[in-house]
């Protein structure tokens, strides 16, 4: 067999819309409903170019390249190796997978806890179960598809599907005017919370997972394994696309009835409450819950499976084991802490991601010439390691002040002209040295 059936498509679109789908992807996009307002449809779709296009992007550029140790080898060996390793630990046991344990806490627990409840000892009973039902999940990862697309997709994409029902049958208000960077510049503005949602950093660890779940499926020829990675792709790329949408409008609409909310989180938690009134907060908890649970697994099994691949030495149930352990005790450290720790080397790591993700799609445009992987990915690499740095109070002498002129600092973005001129250089080196060799050429047979 060389594709899958439809009910296969369907089952593995849906469980990697759900590992994409954690908990920064419902807090960010009812904020920006919120204060988009009236630009809600123009923001969003700004929003989904880094939300959506770009990790559809990072699963189709894995496929591509066959894995993501072969997509770094187009660097150059030694980075492949220091890449994925890097992308593995931080996306996976140190940051990804005690954030995706703590926050449905935070979010849907704590805030309903009874005053003076001890909350310290509440996290580590909820992050123990959490985890301890992580790890069955995770044991046979060949179920994953089943277990997953076919059963908690579907529950997590109906929850999110009747909050947005109920809030066009009983709606809270209309949307207002764009409000603070929104008004002067919505597309913008859109686009860069679309970019923190970091999810193409995600679809560098889940294409392993999906490359791994087809095969299970008996298709073994390579050009089909990518050909399904790129459909299934798309189709988590268009329920993304959907989901975002239904949750800036809950934000949009609720800003009459609560202007006060800050953040993606207390607007599902008012607008739950104002719909289902003390099942609210339960719904909330569950889809929180579900996101969480759906994307702590695809991050558990993706680096278990590329370390016991890598050192051999341990199976991939001994590295499951590790890994849950690891990312329990970090959970219980806390939220906050955990978001202080990783805030500088997502910084550092999220903008060589989407470079590379970006060089591997437009690779025929320059023949794959690695002088121009090199250039353009070192140069990111550089330019974000020090804003990193600079985010720990690290300052050098002259370097930090030349960074913080860069264009788009303000943003967060300052990588991206010095990315587009070492692409550039890369690209004219590579035609010069070619118009060097045909004139050597011909002088030689002449």
């Amino acid at each position: 067999m060389n594709k899958l059936s439809t009910k296969q498509f369907w089952m593995v679109g849906l469980m990697l819309f759900s590992l994409f789908f954690g908990a920064g992807n419902l807090i960010f996009p009812p904020m920006v409903g919120k204060m988009s307002g009236t630009s809600m449809y123009s923001s969003m779709l700004f929003f989904s170019i880094t939300a959506v296009v770009l990790p559809v992007l990072g699963v189709i550029a894995v496929a591509k390249s066959k894995g993501l140790i072969n997509m770094g080898k187009k660097v150059s060996p030694w980075f492949a190796t220091l890449f994925t390793i890097i992308i593995y630990l931080s996306m996976g046991p140190l940051m990804g997978i005690p954030r995706a344990g703590t926050v449905p806490f935070e979010i849907g627990i704590a805030p309903n806890l009874p005053e003076g409840f001890a909350s310290r000892s509440a996290l580590f009973v909820f992050t123990l179960l959490f985890f301890s039902t992580t790890y069955w999940l995770c044991l046979n990862p060949m179920k994953m598809a089943e277990r997953v697309g076919k059963y908690l997709s579907p529950i997590l994409l109906v929850m999110m599907v009747l909050l947005f029902i109920c809030s066009l049958i009983n709606p809270m208000g209309s949307p207002i005017q764009p409000q603070a960077e929104y008004a002067s510049n919505p597309y913008i503005s859109g686009f860069i919370e679309g970019y923190m949602t970091m999810d193409a950093m995600g679809a560098l660890n889940f294409g392993l997972v999906i490359a791994m779940v087809i095969h299970s499926f008996h298709i073994k020829e390579e050009r089909a394994v990518i050909h399904s990675t790129i459909k299934t792709g798309v189709l988590a790329g268009v329920l993304l696309f959907g989901i975002y949408m239904m949750l800036a409008h809950l934000g949009a609409t609720s800003i009459s009835l609560y202007p006060q909310t800050t953040n993606g989180a207390q607007i599902l938690n008012a607008a739950s409450k104002h719909l289902f009134g003390s099942f609210g907060a339960i719904l909330v908890a569950g889809i929180f819950m579900l996101a969480c649970l759906t994307t702590c697994i695809g991050l558990t099994t993706s680096s278990a499976q590329y370390f016991a691949t890598w050192t051999k030495k341990f199976s991939y149930k001994s590295w499951v084991r590790i890994w849950i352990i690891c990312s329990l005790l970090l959970a219980n450290v806390g939220l906050d802490a955990i978001l202080n720790y990783s805030g500088p080397i997502l910084t550092a790591l999220y903008p060589v991601a989407i470079v590379m993700i970006l060089l591997v799609i437009a690779d025929s445009l320059f023949n794959g010439e690695q002088a121009v992987y090199k250039i353009t990915v070192y140069t990111t690499g550089i330019v974000s390691i020090l804003n990193g740095l600079s985010e720990l109070g690290i300052q050098i002498p002259l370097i930090t002040k030349a960074i913080e002129k860069l264009p788009l600092y303000s943003l967060q973005l300052s990588w991206v002209i010095p990315a587009i001129v070492a692409f550039t250089v890369g690209c004219i080196y590579i035609k010069a040295k070619k118009t060097r060799l045909i004139t050597s050429v011909v002088e030689d047979k002449s």
